[in-house]
């Protein structure tokens, strides 16, 4: 089997954008699925609906791979798994190093989904010396101070980081002078690479704050509509409130006081 250091996917070369790629682990997802449940074949509409994407993006997406469906029939869902897990650089083995042990870390090391998707975690490496030798998911975990020979040895080029983000960007300049091309970076901080090294963030706490966006605007329209709702026996909508002088109540409390328009 490849190694990824040797084999590169061929994304770019083939002028596939990058919104198409970034879907096309949810087309995979979704698909695997239908594989594992012995669905032969799959509608664009289906497919669509399983990814949460619509059906004309779902077609346009798949016209760059090259696979247009059958009419009446729609996409063979064994094959679209083959053609994406190998557009993604899925059926090759891409060795995976995890810089920092930590709770998330340890976490990512047990995870038992990367194998089946073309991973292997190949290296754990902690800054703690007395982290050294201690095994985690049955890997030993080794020091940063032999982080060049480890990433040479395993033949890694994609580095995942789990540090705290004070350390997280002297992680990544080692990881790139040692020949990491790709990082997956989890500690809340922006990284800095050259040209050639891709980075791909991921910020619970962003996540988390976007959907605390959401639940607020939920929360102000249920409001909105039990105030419409006793509001009376007239089926015209109440104007806006505006604030006078004084401060008015509104649905999400005190209304400021301000100067009328």
């Amino acid at each position: 089997m490849a190694t990824g250091r040797t084999h590169r996917p061929a994304t770019r070369s083939r002028g596939i954008p990058e919104a198409t790629v970034a879907r096309l682990p949810l087309y995979l997802r979704a698909l695997t699925a239908l594989s594992e449940r012995s669905v032969p074949t799959v509608s664009s509409e289906e497919l669509a609906a399983a990814a949460g994407v619509n059906s004309a993006k779902l077609r346009k997406d798949f016209s760059y791979l090259g696979s247009y469906g059958t009419r009446g029939v729609g996409y063979d869902v064994e094959y679209l798994v083959y053609q994406i897990s190998r557009e993604l650089g899925l059926t090759q083995d891409w060795p995976v190093a995890i810089v920092g042990i930590g709770n998330l870390g340890a976490a990512l090391a047990n995870y038992g989904g990367f194998a089946s998707r073309g991973f292997r975690v190949a290296a754990l490496i902690d800054a703690d010396p007395a982290m050294a030798g201690t095994p985690v998911a049955g890997i030993a975990v080794q020091h940063t101070d032999d982080l060049d020979r480890i990433i040479s040895d395993n033949g890694v080029s994609i580095g995942v980081i789990t540090t705290p983000p004070g350390a997280a960007q002297q992680v990544c300049d080692r990881l790139v002078a040692a020949g990491v091309t790709s990082i997956l970076n989890f500690a809340p901080t922006v990284l800095s690479v050259p040209d050639g090294v891709d980075v791909r963030k991921v910020d619970l706490s962003i996540e988390l704050q976007i959907l605390a966006f959401h639940e607020q605007r939920k929360a102000g329209e249920d409001a909105a509509a039990e105030g419409r709702g006793t509001g009376g026996d007239s089926d015209e909508e109440a104007p806006p409130m505006r604030a006078t002088p004084t401060g008015r109540k509104g649905p999400d409390g005190d209304m400021p006081a301000v100067m009328p328009a």
